[in-house]
């Protein structure tokens, strides 16, 4: 129900807003590892790995349909 309000009030965005939003989401993210500097003692690689194996799903899903 929370989903599908969502993919509704999305399309009322810019390309701006999303972008705002993802960085507004990386910006909170350095914020958490600065606070707890444990997340950080992965060796870069493997924040790579993450970050590929994160953007799959859209990517597949916005060359595909």
């Amino acid at each position: 129900m929370c989903f599908k309000w969502i993919e509704k009030k999305i399309k009322n965005l810019k390309w701006y807003d999303i972008s705002l939003i993802k960085l507004s989401t990386a910006a909170f993210i350095l914020f958490i590892a600065k606070l707890w500097s444990g997340l950080l003692y992965l060796n870069w690689y493997w924040y790579l790995i993450i970050g590929i194996l994160a953007a799959i799903m859209p990517c597949y899903r916005l060359f595909t349909k």
